[in-house]
């Protein structure tokens, strides 16, 4: 699988999202993407109470530990590789979580527009 150019939403090099929890679509810690990410795991959001409520009632548990993944379970602060359409999602239903622009990358654009984006962008 070939990554995609990294390039954030603002036009500049896709800075890292997170290493602890590791993230992103190939784990490199950045919402890298491809044409195999049907997902579009290119929105770096922090993570919520209010939104992990929301995706585990969507189906989408994401704070429950699978250690036999290797995964610990998120939990509110921490930074994840989020599906654009569930980021969107969220959105319409008021519960999106913040974003970090510089770590957001520009195919999230095909999904969520940057105005969307925006109102979200932590400081």
């Amino acid at each position: 699988m070939q990554k995609d150019i990294e390039i954030n939403v603002v036009g500049l090099p896709l800075a890292p999202c997170s290493q602890e929890p590791l993230t992103g679509f190939f784990r490199d810690g950045s919402c890298n993407t491809c044409a195999q990410d049907t997902g579009s795991h290119t929105v770096c959001a922090v993570m919520t109470a209010e939104f992990l409520a929301f995706s585990k009632y969507l189906g989408n548990d994401l704070s429950t530990p699978r250690p036999e993944f290797g995964f610990a379970g998120l939990k509110a602060g921490d930074r994840w590789c989020l599906c654009a359409g569930r980021f969107l999602q969220a959105h319409e239903e008021g519960c999106a979580p913040q974003v970090q622009l510089t770590s957001t990358h520009q195919k999230a654009l095909d999904i969520v527009p940057i105005e969307i984006l925006r109102l979200y962008a932590t400081p």
